[in-house]
């Protein structure tokens, strides 16, 4: 059953397209429209888990998608960003999150294999580094690095390596947390690795 923090995660998923569709529309407010589009998604991502907790209608399937969602619009996000900021300075930051995100997925997926998921659950430092990179974002699509407003575009990417730098606090807290099961950790037997070749 979709109830309606589902659906705003849902909602949050099909706004990704939207926005890379409105990023290159040649308009002179596209990117603005952009910004608000993000933005938007951003308040979707804090509603969905209020509603949840607050109605009761915490579903395993919301638990799974809404962190994926988020991931999404944030990596879709910053290569766009990256296409139109082609520089070392921008592309640092965003090479730092998107590596994190990949990284922290798999030794979630990982550690929820060995039933130890808990162990790698949200902190506080990740939804501050998520509010961060929201702000950031938002801030990214509306002040191009070309245009008018070049001191607020520089404070927007100082948001940014401030994002990238928790991304590695929280990374570090996360492999911590997982260390030990890294360190049991059997080796694959021959039927096991056959399997996985299979797929």
């Amino acid at each position: 059953m979709i109830n309606l923090p589902t659906s705003l995660i849902l909602l949050r998923v099909v706004l990704i397209p939207l926005l890379v569709v409105v990023f290159y529309l040649p308009w002179s407010w596209n990117y603005l429209a952009a910004a608000g589009i993000f933005a938007f998604a951003g308040f979707t991502d804090w509603a969905d888990g209020y509603l949840a907790r607050r109605l009761g209608q915490e579903t395993r399937f919301g638990a799974f998608l809404d962190p994926v969602a988020d991931k999404l619009i944030v990596v879709v996000a910053l290569v766009v960003l990256l296409q139109r900021q082609a520089t070392l300075a921008f592309a640092l930051p965003t090479m730092i999150i998107i590596g994190r995100e990949l990284l922290i997925s798999a030794l979630r997926e990982w550690m929820a294999e060995l039933g130890q998921r808990a162990s790698v659950a949200v902190s506080g430092i990740g939804k501050v580094k998520t509010t961060l990179q929201m702000v950031a974002i938002t801030a990214l699509l509306v002040f191009d690095r070309d245009g008018s407003f070049p001191a607020l575009n520089l404070v927007a990417l100082g948001l940014l390596y401030s994002a990238a730098l928790l991304t590695l606090w929280s990374m570090a807290i996360y492999l911590r947390a997982a260390w030990p099961e890294m360190l049991r950790a059997q080796p694959v037997s021959q039927a096991e690795n056959q399997q996985d070749i299979r797929r």
